[in-house]
Formats: C-alpha cells, structure tokens, sequence
C-alpha cells in the first residue's frame, strides 16, 4: 500500500495518529430493561391503589391473544369484579365529524374539575389490511390528557364487530376496581358498533352535527332508538340557528318512537365541545337518567341483562375461536373453499361438512 504521507516533499510534517477502534455497541446508549411480569396478585394490588402504569398493563393484558396472557388477564378480572359496578358508564358514538373527541375532552375536563375520576375508553379503528391502528384520541385531548384524574386509553378495534374492541367489557372492570367513577366508551360510529357499545354502558348518547344536509338523512332508526339522548354539537358562530332547528327536528323524531323499556324519554339537547356551552346540561341529562332508572329498577336490570349478552357473546367467540385453531381444520377450510370454487359441492354443504367434522373431534 502506497504511504503518500512518507513522501520527501512531505517532510517535516507532522502525522497525527489515527482514531482508535471503537466498539460496535454504541456506548451511549441505555438499553431498556425487560418488562417486569407481575403476578395477578401484583396487578390486583396495583390497580386497587390507583397505580395507571399498572392499570396500562393489565389492560394490554386483557387485549392480548397469548394464552399466557390471557390466563393471568382473566385471573385479575376475577379478583377485581367484587370492586366494581360503582360507576356511570356512558356510550358516545356519532357519524364521523361530529366531534366526538372534542365533546369527550370538553365534558371530561368539566368532570375532571367537579372532583370525579373519568376513564376513557376511546376504540380507534383497525386497518382490515394491515391490521394496524393510529391510537391518535390521547393525542387529540391534550387538555385532558393533562388531568391527574383522568385516564385515557385508546385501543385497536382489531376487526372486531362493528368497531367496538372485544374487551372493552373486561377493561371497564379493571377501571371501575382502580376507583374511575365515571367511564366514557367511544365508538367509531359506523356499522355495528353502537349495538355492542350499547350493550356494555348504562347511558347511551348519539352525538350529531348540523351542516351536512338533511340531519335526519343516514341515521338509522335503530341508532336513535337506542339513544338515551341526542346532543347536536358545534352549536357555536354562524351554526346556531341551524342546530336549533336540527333539534327540534330531532325532537319531533323521538316522538315518533314507542316508548323504551326504561320508561325515560329521550331528549335532544344542543351544545358547542369548542365554547364548552350546554356540555354541562348534557350532563345534567345523564344524571337525571341515572336516578330516574335507578328509582324504577331499570338500572340494575340492565346490567344484568347486560352480563348476560356478554357471557353468550363469550362462548360464541370461543366457539368460533375454537373452530378456526382446530387441529388440521385449517387444512379442511382450504380444500373445502377449492371444492365450493370449483363448484364440486355448495357452501351450504361445505359448512355442514366442515362443522360435522369439527363437532365429531369434539366429542
């Protein structure tokens, strides 16, 4: 190898000695230690004094497919259900562009300042190609996320039906044993998942927009008659006049419907999340609701109606669980979908065959 440094012409000059090697691993830098496993007891003991870090933990323990994992989740929730059901638990869901984020941060912070402990349950819907979520509501409500008392966790709807996270039900337990008195599930508002949101808190509220046409147009009847009440936000600027008329138009829909089960009759409210204006007097309604289906024994017969729903809808997803990790069931599935392309058999005969199978392995 040729020194051009040793030269003649470089003579005199001085040649500073080269950087030493330096390790492949760059020094600098702090590796993360390995998450710590609790045991059930450590995260029963975390979540009854408040802890949110171990709360975050048991809740993507419930929302995790390892069997491991969800022997322990299931262990915590049994130990954490003689410490919960002491909350109001209210369902938002509305088309998209109705504010919901801002409706639940405003409301949230109001709640936040009368002294209550709000947990947010906030489904952000998944990718159906990648499977992925942005999880971006914590980063919406910075106000409330700010709040000492206040607890929000945005979760992946993970192609579960209509949006609203299969362990919703499960993580509400969890918050209501860390002693949240007030718990908010948000859905994606579209297809199903006002159904099942429904079915998992004791106030439903349908929050709509005024400015996109007919406001009636693209509600479906079985939406409204599930709400509990209506709140037409962004009533602020030059938007007022148009949410005062949507409310009428709302109330006069409402009126229409047979009168639910719990006796109560919905109202349609209007509100500004931005101006933090009628927020309150939303509110206000929910409470009403509460003391009203508390007073006819319609509160607690719904949440036993609604332990109920969710035990079936327990042992169907089991079921279907069950069916699709069968041993050799995968192989099955896919003959038998070559056999329906092909027109050999028809779906109907494919299915029965497939479940004959699956019930004789079974026994």
């Amino acid at each position: 190898m040729v020194h051009p440094e040793n030269d003649e012409q470089y003579k005199g000059l001085k040649v500073n000695g080269g950087v030493e090697n330096l390790p492949s691993v760059n020094p600098y830098h702090t590796f993360r230690r390995r998450k710590t496993i609790l045991s059930a007891d450590e995260y029963f003991e975390g979540i009854r004094r408040g802890d949110l870090t171990v709360l975050s933990q048991a809740v993507t323990l419930v929302e995790s497919n390892l069997l491991s994992d969800q022997a322990i989740a299931q262990e915590v929730i049994e130990k954490c259900l003689p410490y919960a059901g002491n909350s109001i638990r209210l369902g938002i869901t509305g088309v998209p562009g109705a504010g919901k984020s801002t409706f639940i941060e405003a409301l949230g912070t109001e709640l936040c300042k009368m002294g209550k402990r709000l947990a947010v349950l906030a489904i952000d819907p998944s990718s159906e190609r990648s499977r992925g979520s942005i999880l971006g509501d914590k980063t919406r409500m910075n106000e409330l996320s700010a709040e000492n008392n206040a607890f929000i966790r945005p979760s992946p709807s993970a192609g579960s039906l209509g949006g609203v996270a299969r362990k919703t039900r499960e993580t509400i337990v969890l918050c209501e044993a860390a002693g949240f008195d007030t718990i908010m599930v948000e859905t994606v508002g579209v297809g199903q998942s006002e159904t099942a949101a429904h079915s998992m808190v004791d106030y439903f509220l349908l929050l709509q927009v005024t400015g996109t046409g007919d406001e009636l147009q693209g509600i479906k009847r079985g939406i409204m008659e599930m709400a509990d009440g209506i709140a037409i936000n962004k009533c602020d600027g030059n938007n007022i006049e148009r949410a005062r008329a949507a409310r009428v138009s709302f109330k006069n829909a409402l009126a229409l419907f047979p009168p639910p089960e719990s006796g109560w009759k919905p109202d349609a409210l209007c509100c500004s999340a931005i101006d933090h204006t009628g927020v309150l007097e939303v509110w206000k309604n929910v409470e009403e609701y509460i003391a009203f289906t508390k007073k006819n024994g319609y509160f607690d017969a719904q949440r036993t109606q609604q332990a109920k729903y969710w035990m079936y809808e327990t042992i169907n997803q089991a079921l279907l669980d069950g069916f699709y990790k069968s041993e050799d069931m995968e192989h099955r599935i896919e003959v038998a979908e070559r056999q329906v392309l092909n027109n050999e058999i028809s779906s109907f005969i494919a299915a029965h065959n497939l479940l004959s199978y699956y019930g004789g392995n079974k026994k």
